[in-house]
């Protein structure tokens, strides 16, 4: 992960207030590093989209002030150690564990978006430009007509694979959480969340809680 990011991160977070992070192209591994150097100056993850980037390709991070008392202990023993983080200086070394509990959260919050009647809606509809480029790319007519509803039902016929990866991953990621003490909450939305222990989701502070 380029450190720039970071330090722009950093940046944005003096201001004490939530911080979005549109990132284009972004990977796991670039979201879970944000994650985890917010963490360690006072912050906490709070909520992944997708839609970030001048294209929408990409993902929005969204990372919170912790009000916690081991937080703040954190925050100011990292900054003390590492005073020009954020000015191009090294930054906190990453803590494995920590770091994929991140991955664990992020993860499971992007599985969980959708429920498979949307997802199934989502990739009918998301199907169509490319069954019709095929189907009058090869033909014309009744037979352009035929062509597009093949091509749509072809990609269709991997809806159900995508589905059972998806759950696979949503299953793997939530009982690793759960191991780890985290419980599962709802958001305002309806959607399953896990939070650390003792802790609950962010509320006014989200603005992806409600109406994004």
């Amino acid at each position: 992960m380029s450190d720039k990011h970071a330090r722009k991160m950093l940046r944005q977070m003096e201001s004490g207030e939530p911080v979005q992070l549109s990132l284009s192209m972004a990977t796991m591994k670039k979201l879970t590093r944000l994650a985890f150097y917010a963490q360690q100056f006072g912050y906490e993850y709070a909520d992944v989209r997708q839609g970030g980037g001048p294209d929408g390709n990409g993902y929005v991070l969204l990372i919170v002030p912790d009000p916690t008392a081991e937080a703040g202990t954190r925050a100011e023993r990292n900054r003390a150690a590492y005073p020009n983080a954020i000015d191009g200086g090294t930054l906190p070394p990453l803590d494995p564990e920590a770091v994929e509990l991140l991955k664990a959260r992020i993860t499971f919050d992007i599985t969980a978006k959708y429920t498979d009647r949307q997802r199934i809606l989502l990739a009918a509809a998301g199907a169509v430009p490319l069954a019709i480029v095929v189907g009058f790319g090869l033909g014309t007519g009744a037979t352009a007509v035929l062509l597009t509803a093949a091509a749509w039902a072809a990609q269709m016929a991997f809806v159900p694979v995508g589905l059972t990866v998806n759950r696979r991953y949503r299953a793997k990621y939530a009982a690793l959480l759960e191991a780890a003490g985290f419980t599962p909450a709802t958001d305002p939305e309806g959607r399953l969340r896990y939070v650390p222990p003792g802790r609950e989701l962010p509320g006014q502070g989200n603005p992806f809680a409600v109406g994004a």
